[in-house]
């Protein structure tokens, strides 16, 4: 067996290597998830969390991104629950890259979820490793004791398994030590095991000095694919402006030019990249790896495309031969750390991980062949992170959105903003690091073979079961507010809006509203919140600077969208008496975007009078905590009003607040200013199972001209969601969203 194959390959060694030609999307993606499918009947049988499994597991998450089954990320997810998103070792163990790989999906999973105990564990365990240093100071395997060689990435797998975690931590927290921790470690391991002439790296320091039978160094196949698509995915989660950034990326272009060149005519790499004879057989998780990293080279432009992309189609085309008819993949070399040979049915987890990744990335080469991209480029101004935030530009037609740094297919949005208009309002949301620019690419979903399922994050509906209700909800927080109906059936008049608090990140409108039990505390989700006649969280009044003028309950509504990214939607109000026979009417656009604790209000007052309108922008005041303290945050130039709600029951505190335009704010007060607070306090009512009422509003005052647009924000949360615990956390996720308000994302559309 083994001198017939070595016949194969020299007849292979003397055909000339043609370039395959591009496969089609659809033909790519059918092979992904055949192997994927296989992979998942087939787990590991050695701990889940393993790198062997974990690796597996980055190559699924690399599918889900592609597929239109959701089952792909919901494998993950069962996975990261079955574990308790906890990290193999433990004591004693608390430093080995390895077991830092599962990480990596742990993080984009939280990326898709947003879901804080996901990378819980992962943050703990990197926050050791932060506090108590490796103690090694050299990575010479054989000068250290056993036991300790590992505490440093001493070894190049290494670069796969840790780097790229550390920093989708740092990505997701905005913790910039988890990535400096990364690249100070990368460079110490690049500079120990990096030969800058043969632009390869030793798998470790015994490798040092050896030879293979040709007298060349040993430069295992796999161990070097493990750092090419390691610094892949380093790059993905690397801001651009790290001055950092372009010394990996010319690392990156160095070995990918030395991988290239050693690449067999076939299209796939041997075990050993310098000695191929010695090792003849084919060997698929080297090749995977290699094909991942320089297709996502191509795709970034890193690499030039005639001496790259010919590489990467001989390479795909070798890989999917490869392939059995029940998906599984073959000719994996076992674990092991240097060259071997093994049995050509030989098969792993981390060799399907590899494939999958490459995979990806070829489907990407595919789609943007056949598509005409249009690409955005977003800038975040600030010198703070931007965490799912919203980019809105004007668009037609079908558009799908691309991930500018990986073949991942971004949940986006398109709407008609006006009735009996064609959609032309694209939304999508992105997570930048302070000064960060990011490229997006648009094209029509047609060039997809499949469209992602988005895990839909906002909601909102008309709810005549309830007397007209119309709610609304995020994935953090909830709404609701009153139609005409509930005037008849319970006499409540009040245009305030609602809160229903919830701890955990799903939809909870339809299923509160389906039990009716929205008022009893289950832990999970309450209304707690009773707004009665007062102006709730962020309505609003015509203010004579004694008496707050309110509207009665909405009369027409319209559903504009509801979505994955957005929801929004119009209410219309009955002109209404503010004073010295004035009428004034209302027309209300809100809007709530996945990811936000805040509703944006874009409110119309019309009056046949032209003069200016004072109007009182109003949170509900319930009394006073037992030791007297109210909790309430403003800032007048910032335009922002914050109150941490005092506990009736021990049922936790609702915090709201509101944020005008800046410099818009005239004054704060109440709309009670002639009752001292001692007295207003004394007078409070026993709360109710729907919590306290409430004893006045809170006021920001500012003027708006009839006719004109005036936009503001209103927002809440639960203590309980482990979110804001305390008003000081509240009050300053209140002030960043100020600071979002005054320094928005600058976005350039390249058509």
């Amino acid at each position: 067996m083994k001198l017939a194959l070595r016949y194969f390959v020299a007849i292979a060694l003397l055909l000339p290597a043609a370039a395959p030609l591009r496969a089609e999307p659809a033909a790519v993606l059918s092979v992904l998830e055949r192997v994927a499918d296989w992979e998942l009947a087939h787990p590991p049988t050695n701990h889940p969390t393993s790198w062997v499994g974990a690796v597996g597991d980055t190559g699924v998450m690399a599918l889900a991104g592609i597929s239109g089954n959701a089952k792909y990320r919901e494998a993950m997810r069962r996975m990261g629950e079955t574990n308790h998103w906890e990290l193999l070792g433990g004591k004693g163990h608390m430093y080995d890259a390895d077991d830092q790989c599962i990480g990596q999906t742990y993080a984009e999973l939280y990326n898709i979820y947003r879901e804080p105990q996901m990378i819980a564990p992962l943050r703990e365990r990197l926050d050791y490793v932060l506090a108590h240093p490796a103690a090694p100071t050299n990575l010479n395997f054989t000068q250290l004791p056993r036991g300790s060689a590992r505490e440093r990435w001493s070894w190049c797998d290494s670069l796969f398994m840790a780097p790229p975690a550390w920093l989708r931590l740092s990505a997701a927290t905005g913790d910039s030590r988890y990535l400096d921790y990364a690249l100070t470690n990368l460079w110490f391991t690049t500079a120990y095991l990096y030969d800058t002439h043969q632009h390869l790296y030793y798998r470790d320091s015994t490798y040092f000095g050896k030879r293979e039978a040709n007298f060349r160094n040993v430069f295992w196949s796999r161990g070097n694919g493990w750092v090419l698509a390691g610094l892949a995915r380093t790059l993905q989660y690397l801001p651009t402006t790290h001055p950092d950034y372009l010394i990996v990326v010319r690392l990156f272009q160095q070995m990918a030019r030395a991988i290239v060149a050693v690449q067999q005519p076939d299209g796939l790499w041997r075990s050993s990249l310098l000695d191929p004879d010695s090792y003849p057989a084919p060997e698929t998780s080297g090749t995977g790896l290699f094909t991942y990293g320089l297709a996502w080279g191509l795709n970034q432009g890193f690499l030039d495309r005639p001496t790259f992309e010919p590489a990467v189609r001989r390479a795909w085309a070798a890989l999917t031969n490869c392939v059995e008819a029940d998906g599984k993949l073959i000719h994996v070399q076992p674990v092991g750390s240097d060259p071997k040979s093994f049995p050509p049915e030989s098969t792993d987890h981390f060799g399907v991980g590899a494939f999958l990744l490459a995979g990806s990335e070829v489907y990407r080469m595919d789609v943007l062949a056949q598509a005409k991209p249009v690409r955005i480029t977003v800038t975040n101004p600030a010198d703070f992170p931007r965490e799912s935030e919203t980019v809105e530009v004007k668009f037609s037609g079908h558009p799908a959105v691309l991930d500018g740094v990986a073949a991942r297919v971004i949940p986006s949005q398109i709407y008609a903003a006006e009735p009996g208009t064609a959609p032309d309002t694209l939304v999508f949301q992105v997570d930048l690091a302070p000064g960060e620019i990011r490229t997006y690419e648009v094209i029509d979903v047609t060039n997809l073979a499949a469209v992602p399922p988005a895990l839909v994050k906002t909601f909102a509906r008309y709810v005549p079961e309830r007397a007209d209700d119309f709610a609304w909800e995020s994935d953090r927080i909830a709404h609701r507010t009153y139609g005409q109906a509930l005037i008849k059936t319970e006499g409540t008049i009040s245009s305030g809006p609602d809160v229903w608090i919830k701890k955990n990140r799903g939809l909870i409108v339809d299923m509160m509203y389906r039990t009716g039990h929205y008022h009893q505390d289950n832990g999970e989700e309450m209304d707690d919140y009773r707004v009665g006649k007062s102006r709730g969280c962020g309505g609003l009044g015509i203010w004579d600077g004694q008496k707050l003028y309110v509207s009665s309950n909405w009369r027409n509504e319209r559903l504009i969208t509801t979505g994955p990214v957005r929801s929004e939607f119009e209410l219309t109000y009955d002109a209404w008496d503010v004073g010295h026979g004035r009428q004034v009417t209302e027309t209300r656009r809100i809007s709530i975007d996945a990811g936000s604790w805040f509703s944006k209000m874009h409110t119309v007052l019309t009056s046949a009078d032209p003069s200016p309108l004072t109007i009182g922008v109003g949170l509900a005041e319930r009394a006073c905590g037992p030791d007297g303290t109210e909790l309430i945050a403003q800032d007048q130039a910032a335009g922002w009003l914050s109150y941490f709600q005092p506990e009736d029951r021990p049922k936790g505190s609702t915090a709201v607040a509101i944020v005008l335009p800046r410099g818009s704010v005239t004054a704060f007060t109440n709309d009670n200013p002639g009752l001292a607070d001692a007295l207003i306090h004394a007078r409070v009512p026993q709360p109710t199972h729907e919590g306290a009422p409430a004893i006045r509003n809170l006021l920001a005052i500012t003027q708006v001209t009839p006719g004109q647009p005036f936009e503001y924000y209103f927002g809440a949360s639960w203590d309980r969601s482990g979110d804001f615990t305390n008003h000081e956390q509240w009050e300053a996720y209140v002030k960043r969203v100020a600071e979002r308000r005054d320094q928005p994302l600058q976005v350039t559309v390249d058509r």
